[in-house]
């Protein structure tokens, strides 16, 4: 019940951010990387599987979704579709190779398929090569409502993630959801019982690929562009980030995880010239040129201090207070 009162509270405050001075691209950004993390964190958390090439169906749905829209002439909700089916096929491709090994080794066959993903649109003709897509018109939902409009387009956003973070949350207390963890802890037991590890695995990698992707795809809606970056390595590096400082089998930490990094990334500069000016101490202002460091810095302080990630840490101490 607090957990549906938290989550209440939190709808609360996303629908009212814009009127409250947020800047809207900036928090729908935050979303659509929250719901990338939990995307992530369902494939990590509570299956046990550890990705680390999850960025190419975020690169691939953004693509496919930009082309769809900008090539193909699709309103915004069919290429959103096309991005998220492009992603899950791909993620049906990935994870039939990638599930017939085991720890370390599904890690690398991840990297080893998102970076093939990778120069593939690098060499594609209609990727845009290492200028991208650029201009992806927002168009018309379902050739209505204009979407032209930050606002209009944050509350559709808003309401698509929602929907999405709901099914999330509904898989992982589902029956379905209960064998994947009973996987993550034990999967031969699992096999004793009878269950076909393999296929519940591959059907979580299609899913965590599929909403990666439909995060992927809204992205290209907000920003209007889709590049290489996405692709690359360092970007399934950073949801690994983003999924372990919030708090790996956590539904809250991902989300959590993921507003600390791309607000680091995106406002460090701004956040370092206010505590100069409270401050006077000018190192303050240059935190900007080192959001690197200052990201590093923090995932090793949340390690040393919040092993379990930071909601996975406040869990494990009101745990007992509650019992």
């Amino acid at each position: 019940m607090q957990r549906k009162a938290l989550y209440a509270l939190l709808l609360v405050g996303l629908i009212v951010a814009p009127w409250a001075g947020a800047y809207p691209v900036f928090v729908m950004k935050v979303l659509t990387f929250a719901l990338f993390a939990a995307a992530f964190n369902l494939l990590i958390g509570y299956t046990g599987l550890l990705s680390f090439g999850h960025a190419m169906f975020l690169a691939t749905a953004g693509y496919v979704t930009g082309y769809a829209i900008q090539t193909v002439g699709l309103t915004p909700e069919l290429g959103v579709l096309a991005g998220t089916a492009a992603a899950a096929l791909l993620g049906l491709a990935a994870g039939f190779f990638a599930i017939r090994r085991q720890g370390i080794y599904f890690a690398m066959v991840t990297l080893a398929l998102a970076q093939l993903v990778y120069f593939v649109f690098l060499q594609a003709p209609f990727t845009g090569g290492e200028d991208g897509l650029q201009g992806v018109a927002r168009g018309k939902l379902f050739g209505i409502l204009s979407l032209s409009s930050d606002l209009t387009l944050y509350y559709v956003v808003l309401a698509a993630i929602a929907a999405a973070f709901l099914l999330i949350v509904r898989i992982v207390h589902s029956p379905f959801g209960q064998v994947l963890t009973a996987i993550r802890e034990n999967e031969p037991r699992a096999i004793s019982l009878g269950y076909d590890t393999d296929r519940f695995k591959l059907l979580a990698f299609v899913l965590s690929a599929g909403i990666a992707g439909f995060a992927g795809a809204l992205k290209v809606l907000v920003l209007g562009f889709e590049t290489l970056g996405d692709a690359y390595w360092t970007m399934s590096g950073l949801v690994i980030l983003m999924t372990l400082v919030g708090g790996m089998g956590t539904l809250f930490g991902p989300l959590l995880g993921a507003a600390l990094v791309v607000t680091l990334e995106e406002r460090l500069g701004d956040i370092g010239g206010a505590l100069s000016a409270l401050t006077h101490i000018d190192w303050f202002a240059s935190l900007g040129d080192s959001t690197t460091i200052v990201i590093g810095i923090v995932f090793i302080a949340c390690v040393l201090a919040f092993r379990r990630g930071i909601v996975g840490e406040i869990v494990a101490r009101v745990r007992p207070l509650r019992g």
